[in-house]
């Protein structure tokens, strides 16, 4: 299929591609809601085998590696939302994969130049475009589905809009949603039977005991199914009048958490930006480190970063891990820090951050997203302020132990480092972690 062609609803086309990544994408604007891309692994009954075969963003990966959900990315008025799916791995008991959006903050008649487009992984090529142009009070979308037929893969165009939301769309598939727990009413105490009193004025005939019966065999009783949690859809956005959560509010208590950050370099310099000219480089060398300062209820301290190589440890102390080093920002997924929820207890906090490393001046120009998701929890999201000052370090958020649970903080703060002082050591004082600093290089 041509780039410039797209399909009309209901048709369907070849998709000739082991492994596919599968693009959500709208244009951004003031009042637009936000959207999330979604995946559901049916089998031929038309229904999940459990709740685990639902990809979204609090569940970002399927159990079989077939479907893992990459995240948002903002570029020149966009955004788009990625799932990436490896057909090879698709079990074979999986009949189709749904392909669907929800939106959060409106309905889908507010959200302009929706679409989703099918691409192979190997080479980038457009194999299928579906573009959704007749949505109104819609809050879920089926945009399209990848379906097999005769050993092959397929891709077919569906527009089926929802009222009900990512909820009802999800129930009817077979997925059971966490709802709210209803009061409920208490029951009415009810009197003891009185005793029947024997009547005087009867005899009762002195019986011999009964012979006590043999036990009749039963089969034994099989083991109960295990208890599964049901989906949690919620999702919690940060924002400057509500910048923090608990996470043992939204589930996340144990298990771990994933932090990531994915950012996009704007190419219309404009306002402090345009003065510097090159205040952001515009191409492949802008190197983003994500870094976290940390101390531990033990009193230690330290740093998790690329720079020298310390990428930390999540069984051992500090109990967090760097993922990697995304230098260039065109890898999918951005780059990734995890914490360990099992030993939150020995963490006293963490503080996300992320500096230039170099390919740039400053965070001018750049769009940057913060994902929190927990493995058991709803997933925290935030997106950074407009940057208008010459700043290399940027705290993004904090995340303290307030008696056994964590609270996290956005901060979303912009730090300039005077003449001679690194970034880290900026971002060291400017929360009063009193550390001491040496030159590193990765």
């Amino acid at each position: 299929m041509g780039a410039s062609m797209t399909m009309l609803k209901g048709t369907n086309v070849p998709v000739a591609a082991q492994a596919v990544r599968v693009e959500l994408g709208w244009r951004t604007a003031p009042g637009t809601p936000d959207v999330d891309a979604s995946a559901l692994l049916l089998l031929g009954s038309g229904k999940v085998r459990s709740d685990a075969d639902f990809v979204f963003y609090n569940q970002p990966g399927h159990a079989s590696g077939a479907v893992s959900h990459e995240g948002k990315r903002v570029a020149g008025g966009a955004t788009t939302d990625t799932l990436a799916v490896d057909l090879a791995r698709v079990e074979p008991v999986v009949d189709r994969i749904v392909l669907a959006a929800s939106s959060d903050g409106g309905t889908f008649g507010r959200v302009t130049g929706l679409y989703v487009r099918i691409m192979d992984t190997a080479n980038g090529s457009e194999l299928a475009r579906f573009d959704s142009a007749d949505a109104t009070v819609e809050t879920a979308f089926i945009l399209g589905e990848l379906y097999r037929r005769q050993g092959s893969w397929k891709f077919r165009a569906v527009g089926q809009g929802y009222g009900t939301g990512l909820e009802g769309l999800a129930t009817d598939f077979g997925i059971s949603v966490d709802e709210p727990q209803q009061p409920q009413t208490a029951p009415q105490p009810q009197m003891p039977p009185q005793p029947q009193q024997p009547n005087p004025a009867t005899r009762v005939a002195s019986m011999p005991p009964p012979q006590p019966a043999a036990a009749p065999m039963t089969p034994p009783v099989p083991p109960a199914p295990p208890v599964t949690q049901p989906v949690r859809l919620t999702k919690v956005t940060l924002t400057k009048e509500a910048p923090s959560v608990s996470l043992a509010k939204q589930g996340g208590t144990s298990g771990s958490m994933r932090v990531n950050l994915n950012w996009e370099v704007r190419k219309q310099f404009k306002g402090w930006g345009s003065k510097l000219g090159r205040a952001v480089a515009n191409h492949a060398d802008l190197d983003l480190d994500l870094c976290a300062l940390y101390e531990l209820t033990d009193g230690r301290k330290g740093v998790v970063q690329a720079l020298g190589n310390a990428f930390g440890a999540l069984q051992q102390p500090p109990y967090i891990h760097l993922d990697g080093d995304d230098r260039t920002g065109a890898v999918a997924s951005g780059e990734n820090l995890t914490i360990n929820l099992d030993q939150k207890a020995r963490i006293r906090r963490i503080l996300i951050f992320v500096t230039i490393y170099e390919g740039a001046r400053s965070f001018a120009d750049l769009h940057a997203t913060v994902t929190l998701q927990p493995q058991h929890g709803a997933a925290i999201d935030f997106s950074l302020d407009e940057c208008t000052v010459p700043s290399t370090v940027c705290a993004l958020a904090l995340i303290s132990n307030n008696g056994g649970d964590f609270t996290v903080q956005r901060e979303a703060r912009y730090l300039v480092p005077q003449r001679g002082v690194s970034p880290q050591r900026t971002i060291d004082q400017a929360y009063g972690w009193g550390m001491n600093w040496t030159p590193g290089r990765k």
